[in-house]
């Protein structure tokens, strides 16, 4: 009796595991990518918040020329250049702070393409004031001008797209300087993680911020913002720049820690090395994440044997996370810290910025 019903069983496990198949592929499909970056970038778009030049637009900004650069949708390029022009293509109220230059990343990559000096100028003065003046620290925390980790992904970017744009390696050299400041703050290299900041390092006596299960606290948004930051850093460099084995290596270093760190449903959680506390995927860390594995794959600075099973089951996971109106969910709200008050509801602009830069580097894998 029982061999008559292996037969029908093993068709339905078939049938299930090939419509999953089927379902994945479509998943990495062009035309889905491209629709589903569509959606989510004109929900985000038709839903603002806070003012266009903080810093979390400037992350949101970075995905839709991502997101153009993906769909080539006249409509995301516009809404861009109305962007640029209503804030008049000025950074945002602080010279010294990367957080309020961080929009200046979009400013520079349409200007590639528009070619007028205006829309950099306000960029290029702010900057030269970054390079020549002493960072105005108040407190102890701010010993360097780079004092937290997400400050990676905000200002480096800028000086070295701008370093580029106008030739002018001044911008270049402070980067690589004060990047190495916050790199030798900031950077575990046991763990091969960043610390948010000074308050997340163990001090010499053993002292210090610790999570539930006695590890070190490493936020999944601040290495991402890293990442992030890293990728973009390498995709502007020259090959032969001095310093780019630098950016490369740490690159690597951190890509090795983070894919031993993904969960099994493929997304990461808001602490790294305790992910029992903190239930549910976070979709910004997570999105920073799949866009560098993803970009480190099609640039062959990383194994793709080795990555591509990770950066394809976040991606899968990441999708999930888009609801029927293009909305991007399970995003940590605004904070310093591995946060649990988020759920499918919650999004914020800089975790649609994130899943559009994944998909950008999703949608050029070779499966």
């Amino acid at each position: 009796m029982k061999k008559k019903f292996i037969f029908p069983l093993l068709l339905i496990v078939i049938a299930f595991f090939g419509h999953a198949q089927s379902t994945n592929d479509k998943l990495f499909s062009k035309k889905y990518i491209r629709s589903v970056v569509t959606s989510a970038t004109k929900w985000q778009l038709k839903h603002p918040k806070h003012d266009p030049r903080d810093w979390t637009n400037g992350a949101f900004y970075a995905g839709v020329f991502a997101a153009w650069e993906t769909t080539k949708s006249k409509e995301i390029y516009q809404a861009m250049m109305d962007m640029g022009n209503k804030a008049q293509w000025k950074p945002y109220k602080r010279w010294y702070h990367a957080d309020d230059v961080a929009i200046c990343q979009t400013y520079i990559d349409l200007y590639k393409n528009e070619k007028r000096m205006e829309i950099i100028q306000h960029t290029i003065d702010t900057m030269k004031i970054f390079v020549e003046r002493p960072y105005p620290s108040r407190e102890k925390i701010d010993v360097i001008k780079w004092w937290w980790c997400d400050a990676l992904f905000m200002a480096p970017p800028t000086l070295v797209k701008l370093g580029v744009a106008t030739g002018n390696t001044d911008f270049l050299k402070c980067n690589d300087k004060c990047f190495k400041e916050c790199y030798n703050l900031l950077f575990n290299k046991e763990e091969h993680l960043f610390a948010r900041d000074l308050n997340y390092v163990i001090k010499p006596d053993g002292s210090g911020r610790r999570e539930a299960n006695g590890k070190l606290v490493f936020w999944s948004r601040g290495n991402g913002w890293v990442m992030g930051g890293l990728t973009r850093i390498l995709q502007e460099l020259p090959a032969d720049y001095p310093e780019r084995p630098f950016y490369e290596i740490l690159f690597k270093e951190i890509a090795a820690r983070i894919v031993s760190l993904q969960q099994a449903d493929g997304l990461w959680r808001a602490s790294l090395l305790d992910p029992d506390s903190y239930p549910g995927g976070e979709v910004s860390g997570s999105g920073f994440f799949c866009y560098a594995l993803a970009w480190g794959i099609n640039n062959k600075l990383l194994d793709k044997k080795t990555y591509l099973p990770a950066v394809e089951k976040a991606w899968v996971s990441l999708t999930a996370c888009v609801n029927e109106e293009g909305r991007v969910g399970w995003v940590q709200p605004i904070g310093g810290d591995p946060q649990r008050n988020f759920s499918k509801d919650s999004w914020e602009v800089y975790g649609t910025g994130a899943f559009l830069l994944a998909a950008s580097e999703v949608i050029k894998l070779k499966q």
